[in-house]
């Protein structure tokens, strides 16, 4: 095999192959054995047609597309090898020439990761933060366990207020008919939670059990609905039911149940000792953030639209999973929201530059420093995720090899190992 690489413009090059002829009769051979399986000739039992009777009624030329299918995969990894490039999409391939007796010619333009130039990334000089506890914070986090443990009572006159839980009645009007969707009972609605249309939960404040409202309000510009984007409704809301959060008092009982204290002073003074934990892991987070985007500022490339929508696709998927683990899912999110998922991969799209980048220059980093991941880091690695899944290591080693991920453990590693690099060489 003969395969040049010739880059023409930024990440983009083409990628000329010739598969002598040898080979090409292989695959022929190959390709016949597959289709005469399926053709029908009189005379012969399906597959027992001889070679000769099918290329002359079918002629050698309806070999070609099969025998093509059957070298072009094996011949394009081993193309790429050869030119020691790596693909970060699907080729565009050309093919030049194919034919019995022939070699096989093809061409195929590839977009490759792009080149990174490094800049200053070794003693770069970031502050450590200072780390302390207020009185603010405690007393902070200390109502957040009293909104945590509050009881749900309910209440039988007054007006609603924001932070009610409610059930309302409510079905939209759009130019005075109802809309699809608009509709629903005995709903579960805390005002002030956002839920609904901005302006909806502010105008349900103030109405008592029973009272009826007509609620206007304007649906979003890019609500994923187009007969109701941006278009005005009308609400007719009937209140069925107030819930309110009754707190518990701040003192040493409080403390006895939801704690292993005996005092309010001593869950306090517990309670300082683990937001300052807390505190001193997010400043150490910050700081590693902020020296590696020190290290890809400096540095020169151009990030390639697909890597970044490669990105989005794995950014996508990982926030859906996190709404299915709070009970929804992308449907109704959109829904919630008025985006839609155009507007939603919009938002993403400068994060997914952000990490495209910076892990390009991650990679160049590791490679320049010679960082590389043995055996042993894998091995640390998969206990650590059997210690957090609670499965055996070998398990789930099978599991990341059946499915070709332990390679993409590997970079993972390298990657975080070049973090700790560009940690290590900093300054305070």
């Amino acid at each position: 095999m003969i395969a040049n690489w010739e880059k023409i413009e930024k990440n983009v090059g083409v990628l000329d192959v010739e598969i002598d002829a040898d080979q090409v009769s292989v695959a022929l051979d190959k390709a016949f054995r597959k289709v005469v399986q399926k053709v029908n000739v009189p005379g012969f039992r399906k597959g027992k047609v001889p070679r000769g009777i099918f290329e002359a009624r079918f002629g050698i030329e309806s070999l070609y597309q099969d025998a093509i299918d059957i070298l072009l995969p094996e011949a394009y990894t081993n193309a790429i090898e050869q030119a020691g490039i790596e693909p970060i999409d699907r080729p565009d391939v050309d093919v030049e020439q194919f034919g019995k007796g022939k070699a096989f010619k093809f061409k195929a333009k590839v977009t490759v990761k792009p080149e990174v130039k490094l800049g200053d990334y070794k003693g770069l000089e970031v502050p450590a933060e200072e780390i302390s506890v207020t009185d603010e914070e405690i007393a902070a986090e200390l109502e957040r366990l009293q909104q945590r443990h509050a009881e749900l009572v309910v209440i039988d006159e007054g007006p609603a207020q924001l932070g009610d839980h409610t059930s309302i009645d409510f079905e939209g009007f759009l130019d005075g008919e109802p809309f699809e969707g608009g509709k629903g009972e005995r709903y579960s609605l805390e005002l002030g939670s956002g839920s609904f249309i901005p302006g909806f939960e502010e105008q349900v404040v103030g109405l008592n059990i029973a009272e009826e409202k007509d609620i206007n309000v304007t649906f979003p510009e890019n609500y994923q609905a187009e007969n109701l984007a941006g278009k005005p409704v009308v609400f007719k809301v009937t209140l069925h039911e107030i819930k309110r959060k009754n707190l518990p008092a701040l003192d040493d009982e409080f403390a006895k149940d939801i704690s292993e204290f005996d005092t309010l002073d001593e869950y306090k003074s517990d309670l300082a000792s683990k937001l300052k934990e807390r505190k001193t892991k997010d400043a150490e987070i910050a700081r590693e953030t902020a020296i590696v985007d020190k290290a890809t500022e400096s540095a020169e490339l151009e990030v390639p639209q697909v890597m970044v929508d490669s990105e989005i696709t794995h950014m996508m998927k990982d926030f859906e999973n996190r709404l299915r683990q709070q009970g929804m899912n992308l449907e109704l999110y959109f829904q919630f929201s008025g985006q839609d998922e155009a507007a939603l991969k919009e938002q993403m799209q400068g994060d997914a530059e952000k990490r495209v980048r910076n892990n390009l220059v991650l990679e160049e980093i590791a490679k320049a420093e010679n960082l590389e991941v043995s055996d042993a880091d894998i091995e640390e690695e998969l206990d650590n995720l059997s210690k957090l899944y609670n499965r055996p290591a070998e398990e789930l080693r099978n599991i990341f090899a059946a499915n070709g991920y332990l390679e993409n453990m590997g970079a993972d590693l390298k990657v975080r190992k070049a973090v700790k690099f560009l940690i290590d060489n900093s300054k305070q």
